[in-house]
């Protein structure tokens, strides 16, 4: 994941597969805020997420769902950034004190390092990670998916006539929107996940992903109860307080903010706001679904 099909750029489009439906966007000239995006909703279980069994149940509609809605953004590009579903893949941070500085033995490290840490056989996993120098030795954040679960998404892609240059799990994508420059909280919730990141001074510092039974309907309280643990492990560990945080996911953020600032005391805003958006180019898109494309292309 994480791979680029050739030396470049980032694309200027990007393309998000959910369990409910196909998202699209493409970057504005001046970047920073998208020039269009676009939507269209899938059939019920069209996309079932999983880390272990196949997530394309009927991937003939999903390519023309994925083509639909890239059309519909314009662009003569062919490379997209491809947003897969936070369910499918599993996003891990590791530390070490060092690496070895070539990228292939290093990976053969990670890998072995993510055995324990995966309920599939490593080997058949595509890895992708990002390592960042800290005050101890080296932080990896490394996202693992099996070969055959990517591999379907990318075919999907290539059916739609477009080329999938760089492959994220949403979460990640929805980071790049993110300012990281003081101890913040990002809660990403959808269908079937609510993921939780803490960021700080350019790095990660935690990052979960729970399963999540209510779905969208999950009310402020019921989701500051899931954060919680997340909030009292990064104080007791870094001896620092949340200072911000934002929302993504959510039909109505006003009460999960009133409830996350009233556990942690920090100011709450929406990770996405309506000046990144750009015109809607086809279906109607809530703001609040589009984190993953807006931070995968402004990042």
């Amino acid at each position: 994941m994480n791979k680029r099909s050739k030396p470049g750029a980032r694309p200027r489009l990007a393309c998000e597969i959910s369990a409910d439906r196909v998202l699209a966007g493409k970057l504005s000239d001046r970047g920073g805020a998208l020039e269009a995006h676009a939507g269209q909703e899938l059939a019920l279980g069209s996309v079932l997420p999983d880390l272990m069994e196949a997530n394309l149940r009927h991937r003939r509609e999903v390519a023309q769902s994925i083509h639909d809605v890239l059309a519909a953004v314009g662009g003569r590009a062919r490379d997209v950034v491809a947003v897969l579903p936070d369910a499918a893949v599993r996003v891990v941070l590791l530390d070490f004190d060092t690496l070895p500085p070539n990228r292939q033995e290093a990976e053969s490290v990670v890998r072995f390092r993510l055995k324990k840490s995966l309920p599939f056989d490593v080997d058949k996993a595509k890895v992708s990670y990002h390592s960042q120098t800290t005050g101890e030795g080296v932080r990896v954040v490394a996202a693992v998916a099996l070969s055959n679960v990517v591999e379907d998404y990318e075919e999907a892609f290539r059916e739609a006539g477009y080329s999938p240059g760089v492959v994220l799990p949403s979460m990640l994508a929805a980071l790049g929107a993110a300012d990281a420059g003081r101890p913040s909280l990002v809660v990403k919730v959808d269908v079937r996940t609510t993921s939780i990141a803490i960021l700080d001074n350019g790095q990660m510092l935690l990052f979960r992903t729970l399963e999540n039974t209510r779905g969208v309907t999950i009310t402020g309280e019921q989701l500051a109860e899931e954060v919680y643990p997340s909030v009292v492990f990064f104080q007791d560990t870094y001896h620092l307080n949340i200072e911000r945080i934002f929302v993504a996911g959510l039909p109505e953020s006003g009460g999960a903010a009133q409830a996350l600032r009233a556990q942690t005391g920090a100011e709450v805003e929406e990770l996405v706001g309506e000046s990144q958006l750009g015109s809607s180019a086809g279906g109607s898109v809530p703001r609040y679904r589009m984190a993953g494309i807006v931070g995968a292309l402004i990042s």
